[in-house]
């Protein structure tokens, strides 16, 4: 269940509004515990604070919940995060993403802390489906990436120029020899042990499938690895590695 403070301000993240939105999931949930409670993308100021985690800390002391964590926009907050006794971040990883294997995963291992993958398909263009005629609407047109007023601009397309990023999921397809990006794309976070799990949307019943039938493909080999990678860096990693 999914809460938020008006407006979205760090101060809003207080022991009486989090103390709250716990009660209210109770009760709404009907339920005695929450499993697992996520502060979704603060503002950076708040994993400088100890106010709101030191109340998460009492709310499982309390047994109201079981465990906590964050949803993260930047590697920067993930790791701050990691000084409290979080037991999951999550974060936005994919082919076009790739920072968090590099600066993040070895870091939430050693602490215990699982990763939960967001936006695993860069907000469809992993899909290998869209083209330049494709038509969106108005929270993911490529025209509105930039207008940051309406939502982080890493969230939609994964921060890519959405023409640079029809190149390299085609190039991705040819050269891992792919009909189904998207589950392909899946697989590949696959490769990385320290993911607990991922959440690829789904319009339809039979995209439930396609998504669950990922985990079924063989394993990437080195040589697919490499080509990720490869492609990631000539296409990508200007644009998107050191913003988020």
């Amino acid at each position: 269940m999914r809460t938020k403070t008006h407006p979205h301000v760090a101060e809003g993240y207080n022991k009486d509004n989090i103390t709250r939105f716990a009660l209210d999931s109770l009760k709404n949930l009907g339920v005695e515990s929450l499993d697992m409670l996520l502060l979704h993308c603060p503002p950076t100021a708040v994993y400088h604070s100890d106010e709101a985690f030191t109340t998460l800390d009492n709310l499982k002391s309390q047994g109201i919940v079981r465990n906590y964590g964050v949803s993260v926009e930047r590697i920067d907050e993930a790791i701050a995060a990691m000084q409290y006794g979080i037991s999951a971040i999550e974060v936005i990883f994919n082919m076009f993403r790739l920072r968090p294997a590099d600066e993040l995963f070895a870091a939430a291992h050693e602490n215990n802390v699982g990763i939960i993958v967001r936006v695993p398909l860069a907000s469809g263009l992993l899909t290998g489906k869209f083209n330049e005629n494709s038509v969106f609407g108005e929270k993911r047109s490529p025209q509105l990436q930039s207008r940051r007023k309406f939502f982080d601009k890493g969230e939609t397309f994964s921060g890519i120029d959405y023409m640079t990023g029809l190149k390299a999921a085609k190039e991705l397809k040819e050269a891992l020899g792919t009909d189904n990006l998207a589950e392909t794309a899946l697989r590949y976070i696959l490769m990385y042990p320290e993911v607990s799990t991922v959440i690829p949307g789904a319009s339809s019943p039979q995209q439930i499938v396609d998504n669950a039938n990922a985990t079924q493909l063989p394993p990437f080999t080195p040589e697919q690895m490499a080509i990720v990678r490869d492609i990631y860096n000539r296409y990508i990693r200007e644009q998107v590695h050191d913003k988020w």
